[in-house]
């Protein structure tokens, strides 16, 4: 299957990284995006959408959804930095002023930049949890925090969507999924959502290669929290159930958003244009509010209101090799979903050539 889409003449390297991209891939297929001083210069995709013999799986459309997992986060981040800026969540309150039921002594903030330590379920769920936004709800409004919140931080891997999430119906009254769709995509035409109906979940591509090689990997080298802050509920990293109608259809904002390369790319493109949050709060929610060991990954890292930071950039990657982003001194955002799970070297491959086409320096290491 060949490559489909565009790249302006002065990103033909870029197409021709994502061909190189394509053709190392062993299962489902990709697509990468960028904006680049405002405007929209690359949009490719390629690739089957399905596994199945050579020449039979249907290809990769322009209009395939895929999970990117943990790029969804900022998505949902964005719904209750919206109600920051109306006025309806502050910051700084207690979650309890909105969700009394909540036990961790955490505030808003601490919520958004993943210090409120609400990061594992002490007690075994089903994968049928996932499914149940007022059960899981439930449970992490009575879960002890792993640390004092505001002490520490570690990414909230399967929940951050749900805690978020909650603040936004809690103030709000509607869903993040709703939300989401009536306040930030569908008015900026950005084709990403939580919840799938049965008309997306049609052009919705299987995720391939999550093996148990891929899950051991994941956990190589983590602290042991890691494990329990990703593994219960069982079945985030499993093939039958991300890629099953119930997963498709639930909303599990920290990692079942489904959207294509194109919305990511454009989603930082509404930041950075100031058309989804104010200049002063973007300003806020991408300046880092901590720094250092993260509990849960375990490497150092800094946590904006919902996006890691890292020198002049700010975005989200997500398991699997997923990125979305935006590098505002360099004058680009980027955005890469792929339906084979593997490392990040693809993007990074991407947005380096993307940065040498622009004539600015490789990413740090």
């Amino acid at each position: 299957m060949g490559i489909e889409g565009h790249a302006d003449a002065r990103f033909g390297p870029v197409r021709d990284c994502f061909a190189e991209v394509i053709g190392g891939q062993a299962g489902t297929g990709a697509a990468f995006a960028a904006w680049c001083d405002g405007r929209p210069v690359v949009d490719l995709w390629g690739g089957p959408a399905r596994p199945g013999p050579a020449g039979a799986a249907p290809p990769w459309q322009a209009g395939s959804l895929v999970q990117p997992y943990s790029v969804s986060k900022p998505f949902v981040a964005v719904c209750a930095l919206r109600l920051v800026q109306t006025g309806q969540l502050d910051l700084d309150a207690p979650v309890q002023r909105y969700w009394p039921e909540f036990r961790a002594p955490a505030t808003v903030r601490h919520v958004l930049s993943h210090q409120a330590g609400v990061v594992a379920l002490d007690r075994p769920e089903p994968t049928g949890t996932f499914c149940d936004w007022d059960r899981m709800c439930v449970l992490l409004a009575g879960q002890e925090p792993s640390w004092a919140p505001g002490t520490a931080h570690g990414e909230s891997a399967l929940f951050y969507g749900h805690l978020v999430g909650e603040l936004v119906r809690r103030a709000d009254g509607r869903g993040p999924g709703r939300f989401l769709r009536e306040e930030v995509c569908g008015p900026a035409g950005l084709d990403f959502s939580f919840g799938l109906s049965p008309t997306q979940q049609a052009r919705t591509v299987d995720l391939t290669g999550l093996d148990e090689a891929f899950r051991a990997a994941a956990v190589a080298g983590r602290p042991a929290l890691y494990q329990q802050a990703t593994a219960n509920p069982p079945g985030a990293f499993d093939a039958d159930v991300v890629n099953s109608p119930a997963w498709r259809a639930a909303e599990i904002p920290a990692v079942n958003g489904h959207g294509t390369a194109r919305a990511v790319a454009g989603f930082y493109q509404g930041l950075v244009s100031h058309d989804l949050l104010s200049p002063g709060l973007l300003t806020e929610a991408v300046t880092p509010q901590c720094a250092g060991p993260d509990r849960v990954f375990g490497h150092d890292n800094a946590w904006g209101l919902g996006f890691g930071v890292e020198g002049d950039c700010f975005g989200m990657g997500g398991s699997g090799g997923n990125y979305g982003g935006a590098c505002p001194a360099g004058g680009y955002c980027v955005g890469f979903v792929t339906g084979s799970v593997g490392s990040f070297d693809r993007v990074e491959a991407l947005e380096n050539t993307l940065r040498d086409c622009l004539g600015l320096p490789p990413l740090p290491q």
